[in-house]
């Protein structure tokens, strides 16, 4: 994408924003459609006066990316060249997300193990 190390660090934090131009490439390069990018996020229902400000339980994404495991992660997950395989783990992470939450500490260390 012809993108220096500093300009994806921008991104990353949240510093530069990325067009909808650079959006539809980084899209195509992934082999999926510019709308994943958007899944979960907030429709215009979904409390709309309360704008832009971010939600209190949601962890701020560049600050996880930014720690060791995250960037161990986003450079694992880079080299996967099948899409489908992509999407897979994304849903599992998502599942895997969604489960902790209803677990109690006991069974979260079981599945750490």
């Amino acid at each position: 994408m012809g993108l220096t190390f500093q300009q994806v660090q921008k991104y990353e934090k949240g510093t530069n924003r990325i067009g909808a131009s650079r959006l539809q490439a980084i899209s195509k390069i992934l082999d999926v459609p510019p709308s994943f990018f958007f899944d979960g996020a907030p429709t215009s229902g979904d409390n709309a006066a309360d704008g832009f400000r971010d939600a209190s339980t949601v962890p701020y994404v560049p600050d996880f990316v930014t720690t060791a495991e995250g960037l161990q992660l986003n450079r694992a997950f880079a080299r996967i060249r099948n899409p489908k395989v992509r999407k897979r783990i994304v849903e599992l992470v998502a599942v895997l997300a969604e489960t902790e939450g209803h677990q109690s500490p006991e069974s979260n260390r079981e599945l750490v193990v």
